[in-house]
């Protein structure tokens, strides 16, 4: 809370006599939160019936009319921050909507009290009207988006002066040159430099927060935005209920600056630029690598003889359990592949010195320290939030007090000392917490999350780097795989793949059940058999829901919902096999273009170039790393879980080139 008032009344009966019942009393607050500033206006009444306070709704009209919340989702007061949490992430508490409804009216309960409440985020304000008669006590009225006006402010103890400097310090206000009495909010750049130039209709407010905050946004509860994201980039004309590709390609390229993905500009035009990667070979899976398997890998010094043939057995078929604390070291980066273990146990000591002592730092800022560290207070209230809310259904979370919310809290806050310029992001949480699960032990969860964090800085940099990137890449493959599902997606406004945005931020995190995901990680993790093969995941798992789509008809609303209901409901072997079997596709292609060779790693002496035809005069071969295709002399499974020892040859088999 950064500004607080009370005895700032609301005059119900404007005009009428001055008597009690016509004023309500009330406090007036401003409160922050991360990437929004809230104004709060309710009673002072302790007995306010919070189903009856009026509450931001958006729809696709946005600002339209007043509406009454249920008690579980308004009661909201500053005191109790969590009860935000819900609706803040998805966005809908940001405006109001006005039933036929005159300033002047108070709504009047069974026991004849009147009580009015409202609450609305500054990026929704337009203006504020006060008075300068310097006659009796200051009041004002703040305007919204859409010329929505709010009941008048009366500041009986007091003026208003330190409000309007409170908010001068998170809007520009200007006074307007029509009206001295009247301040104009200025459109100022978002908080995030990121998200600049977006629509300026106030119908686009979901996305202006999407601009402003992709990752709150995404991390939120994707699936209640569905139907206001829908009418935020549809117009409300029914003449005009579609806009063109090229517009909806506009919108990621001035959200995320940089980002520039190929829409069609006619409707059913298709450049004729298709190859034909062949038919998707079978890929199976083979049962997860055995204590015993490690272990016979592995010198008297506890070195790994051999690191290629390990990774191919953890790509084929992950790791047991119990393997995981030690063998995701290596696979992470934490431990040398070529280091014996005594190495390994001096680098942990080195390691466990430099953990306390960065820890140390924070935990010794004292509190009148902090009050002048504006980032350590901020990165420290955003990580208390998040760890509150991480997994909180796992054994390993569960509970008040738990050590490992304790050790998750702990981690966080000091990998803030150790990238401070990066400190902590929404996220992030989520890709530590399966670390810690797994290490059971604080320092060397820290030392894999750095490790981890490595790989996935740039999707948590301002400038989105790594988001950029990878959204540009997805589309290059995709258009590969199915040109003609790409159209589809571009024809419905939906070619700009947003709905995978959670997926690559977090990897597949939050669509995977938690066993599933330590699975899917650690063979990511072997980087085989190409770069980015998560790009590859995400290919396998909408190419396994393309028929849906295109056969229900599915439009941008429908696609949105359909993907992420996907949630918890994919099978994690079967994508697995798809996206190594797409993999297998692209690399045994005479006539791959060049940019997804350079997406894949692939070396291709014979790549087409992207702007020619695809045909390939060259006839030369595709040249593969060997060691990915040699014989895994182990016992097979396939996706459906059935084992056959005989099919070893036929998975041999599959993963050589043609």
């Amino acid at each position: 809370v950064v500004y607080e008032q009370e005895g700032v009344f609301i005059h119900s009966s404007c005009g009428k006599n001055d008597d009690q019942d016509s004023l309500i009393a009330g406090i007036l607050r401003v409160i922050e939160k991360e990437n929004e500033v809230v104004v709060d206006w309710r009673p002072l009444d302790e007995t306010l019936d919070t189903s009856n306070i009026l509450c931001a709704g958006k729809d696709s009209s946005s600002v339209v009319e007043w509406t009454q919340t249920p008690k579980e989702k308004c009661s909201r007061g500053a005191d109790r921050p969590s009860s935000y949490e819900a609706e803040w992430d998805m966005v809908t508490t940001v405006s109001f909507k006005k039933k036929p409804h005159s300033n002047g009216d108070a709504t009047t309960h069974a026991n004849g009290e009147s009580k009015w409440s409202f609450l609305f985020s500054l990026t929704d304000l337009k203006s504020i009207k006060q008075n300068k008669e310097g006659m009796g006590w200051s009041y004002l009225v703040f305007c919204l988006k859409d010329d929505v006006k709010l009941p008048a402010l009366h500041f009986h103890h007091g003026d208003s002066k330190p409000l309007i400097k409170c908010l001068e310090k998170h809007v520009a206000l200007n006074e307007s040159p029509h009206d001295e009495r009247v301040l104009l909010v200025k459109t100022q750049k978002s908080l995030s430099q990121s998200f600049e130039n977006l629509f300026d209709e106030p119908s686009y407010g979901l996305l202006q927060k999407w601009k402003r905050d992709p990752y709150i946004v995404t991390m939120g509860k994707f699936s209640k935005v569905t139907n206001y994201i829908v009418g935020s980039l549809r117009s409300s004309d029914p003449s005009n209920q579609r806009r063109p590709p090229s517009e909806m390609a506009d919108f990621l390229n001035d959200t995320i600056p940089g980002l520039k993905i190929n829409q069609q500009e006619e409707p059913g035009f298709e450049v004729i630029t298709r190859i034909d990667l062949g038919k998707q070979p079978e890929v199976s899976r083979r049962e997860p690598v055995s204590a015993e398997e490690w272990a016979k890998n592995m010198d008297s010094e506890g070195r790994i003889l051999d690191v290629d043939y390990i990774k191919r057995l953890i790509f084929k078929g992950g790791l047991c359990h119990t393997l995981r604390k030690e063998a995701w070291k290596f696979l992470l980066g934490y431990f040398p592949w070529n280091s014996s273990k005594e190495e390994r146990a001096h680098l942990q000591k080195r390691k466990t010195d430099e953990y306390f002592r960065m820890k140390l730092q924070w935990k010794s800022v004292s509190e009148e320290q902090e009050k002048r560290n504006s980032r350590l207070r901020d990165y420290r209230s955003l990580i208390e939030k998040d760890v509150n809310r991480t997994d909180r259904t796992n054994k390993f979370y569960e509970g008040e007090d738990n050590p490992g919310l304790i050790l998750l809290h702990d981690i966080l806050m000091t990998y803030c000392m150790y990238d401070f310029d990066l400190g902590y992001v929404q996220g992030m949480s989520d890709l530590l917490s399966p670390v810690l699960y797994v290490m059971e032990n604080e320092v060397d969860a820290f030392w894999c999350f750095v490790s981890y964090m490595d790989q996935m800085h740039q999707n948590f940099e301002e400038q989105m780097q790594g988001m950029k990137t990878q959204l540009i890449q997805l589309s290059h493959l995709l258009r590969l795989l199915d040109s003609g599902f790409c159209s589809y997606l571009e024809s419905q406004d939906s070619g700009y793949l947003y709905f995978c945005f959670r997926w690559l931020l977090i990897r597949f995190k939050r669509e995977f059940s938690f066993q599933d995901i330590l699975r899917l990680w650690e063979v990511m993790w072997t980087e085989l058999p190409c770069q980015n093969f998560h790009l590859l995941l995400c290919c396998a798992i909408l190419e396994s829901e393309k028929q849906q789509i295109m056969d229900k008809h599915y439009g941008f609303n429908e696609i949105l919902k359909h993907i992420n209901e996907l949630s918890m409901k994919i099978d994690v072997e079967y994508i697995l096999c798809k996206a190594e079997a797409i993999s297998m596709q692209m690399m045994n292609c005479k006539e791959l273009p060049q940019t997804v060779s350079e997406i894949l790693g692939i070396e291709n002496s014979s790549v087409t170039p992207d702007s020619d035809t695809g045909e390939d005069e060259s006839g030369a071969e595709l040249s593969c790393p060997a060691s990915l295709y040699q014989s895994i002399s182990t016992p097979v499974i396939a996706a459906n879980g059935t084992r056959d020892g005989a099919q070893q040859m036929a998975e041999t088999q599959s993963l050589t080139p043609a």
